[in-house]
């Protein structure tokens, strides 16, 4: 958990003030650190960075459940380093009650393009969610299946110019749907920086001084990677271990 005497030292931002900065049509660039080194970040970055606030409240809980083709399109896509690559999931914020289908598109110039509507619960259940996909996702939406089910703990910051956003993710709980195994890192965080070009980031400087390095980690498929044991890995099982070296 994150010290709560330590976030009271940002200043806030409301979700109306964040709608200027919903970037989705962006570049991402994700990295991978502990929880003793994001303590020294949050330090660093109070002078530059607002902290989102909802409802009063600074930390909020996800959970998304993830749909992939039987023969798992997405997941060996993205371990084959393919660039343009698609995601579906439903979303849902659990502190606001609020969920959204998602398809997150990006493309081989490696911006990250999000489209979504609202739903009711996190499955298929209108036509218009089946119309949806089909207008977004490449692939027959009927073969779909729901595959991984994860929650975690955000946090998000907000440089003050309002042209960034950084995510900060803990507590990431993976739940395979097809094997009923979970897995989680205790000591894991996974940044995510949200901008709409490489314009400055004040908070850049700030990780390359902590030795915080961009590393890529998608909760999708490092969560089937942990949790599903009859996938190839590949490219991944690499990538799992140098995971492993920088949380320790």
């Amino acid at each position: 958990m994150v010290d709560k005497t330590l976030l009271q030292t940002f200043s806030t931002i409301t979700l109306d003030e964040m709608k200027s900065v919903r970037l989705m049509n962006r570049i991402d660039t994700k990295f991978v650190t502990t929880t003793a080194r994001l303590l020294d970040l949050l330090q660093m970055a109070s002078a530059n960075y607002r902290l989102q606030s909802a409802n009063g409240k600074v930390t909020s809980t996800y959970s998304t459940i993830y749909y992939d083709t039987p023969d798992h399109r997405m997941f060996y896509t993205h371990q084959a380093g393919v660039l343009s690559r698609q995601k579906l999931r439903f979303r849902t914020y659990v502190d606001s009650n609020l969920t959204f289908l998602e398809v997150k598109t990006k493309n081989n110039h490696r911006r990250t393009k999000k489209k979504r509507i609202t739903a009711s619960s996190m499955q298929f259940t209108l036509p218009e969610q089946y119309e949806f996909a089909r207008r977004h996702l490449q692939m027959d939406v009927e073969s779909l299946q729901p595959t991984l089910e994860n929650t975690f703990e955000r946090i998000t910051l907000v440089n003050k110019a309002l042209t960034e956003r950084l995510t900060i993710d803990t507590n990431i709980l993976s739940h395979s749907l097809l094997t009923d195994c979970q897995s989680m890192r205790d000591n894991l965080v996974v940044i995510e920086l949200k901008r709409d070009a490489l314009t400055s980031s004040p908070i850049l400087d700030v990780l390359r001084s902590l030795r915080i390095f961009p590393h890529g980690y998608s909760k999708y498929c490092m969560g089937q990677a942990t949790t599903n044991p009859s996938l190839r890995l590949n490219r991944f099982k690499e990538k799992l271990r140098e995971i492993d070296i920088i949380i320790r």
